[in-house]
């Protein structure tokens, strides 16, 4: 039995305790050690925030130092992102457009801390799904329905301006807008394929009637030249005919005029009246 003195401890136990002690210490400064360093993945950058404060500044890609326990570095991506939306307008003759938005976006780098603070790491729901619903009603109301099917990639562009200028103020840059697709109702796309089909009757009336046109034109044309060369044709044996005479009546002499004389004449001679007598050439 003890008599009231303390029991002696083993030195084995005393080791034991040092080196529980020495760990506890050496995990306590690992633990700090790691808390003073953070890295900030490459294409983000780091808000520091101090006791719920948020800084300006902000730590750019890298290895960085920080008061353990009382900072934290919360990391926002400045990488261009994708959203896609769907997006519900009136176009300028009230008729209902359904479409599909992809959106490529980013943080800018010196607006990470910016976002953070007054938006929150739900900056996209919060603010640009918004704006691209607000940016398409704005724009779309502006063209007829068969507009913004002609001139999309104008449209798209449009869409793109007025959200840049809506995100500029928060530090978002809008770096591409796509319209993936227009939908229409079905009575105006009914009333689009009669049009189109009505469109194609009229070109090809239109077309039929030009060829009878060129046809015509062409079967007057022949008869032209015909008649031309009829023309010509008689012109010229007139011309012929009217040479040869010319040529026979210069061929002419007085002998083939008396021969001709002879050749009519009947064997009579002529007669005279008053003081010369009629010559009598019978013997």
């Amino acid at each position: 039995m003890s008599n009231g003195n303390p029991i002696p401890i083993r030195p084995e136990r005393k080791q034991i305790r040092k080196w529980i002690v020495l760990g506890v210490a050496a995990l306590a400064a690992l633990i700090v050690l790691a808390s003073t360093f953070t890295v900030v993945p490459a294409g983000h950058t780091g808000v520091v925030v101090t006791m719920g404060k948020v800084s300006t500044k902000v730590m750019q890609e890298g290895m960085h130092i920080k008061v353990p326990f009382i900072q934290q570095v919360e990391k926002i991506s400045n990488k261009i992102q994708v959203i896609e939306v769907a997006a519900a307008a009136v176009s300028k003759d009230i008729q209902q457009v359904n479409s599909t938005i992809a959106v490529n976006y980013r943080v800018g780098l010196q607006s990470s801390a910016n976002i953070y603070k007054n938006i929150g790491p739900a900056y996209s729901d919060v603010v640009l799904m918004p704006a691209i619903q607000e940016s398409m009603k704005s724009v779309t109301a502006r063209y007829t329905a068969e507009e913004l099917i002609a001139k999309r990639s104008q449209v798209g562009q449009e869409i793109k301006e007025t959200l840049s200028g809506r995100m500029e103020d928060y530090g978002i840059e809008i770096d591409k807008f796509n319209i993936v697709n227009f939908e229409f109702s079905q009575e105006f796309n009914n009333a689009i394929e009669a049009k189109q089909v009505a469109e194609q009757n009229l070109i090809k009336t239109k077309t039929e009637q030009e060829q009878a046109i060129v046809i015509a034109e062409a079967e007057a044309k022949k008869q032209v030249i015909a008649a031309e060369a009829e023309a010509k044709a008689i012109t010229a044996k007139a011309e012929s005919q009217a040479a040869a005479n010319r040529l026979l009546t210069q061929s002419l002499s007085d002998v083939l005029v008396e021969y001709q004389k002879v050749q009519k004449w009947d064997g009579k001679l002529p007669q005279a009246t008053g003081a010369t007598p009629i010559l009598n050439l019978n013997p």
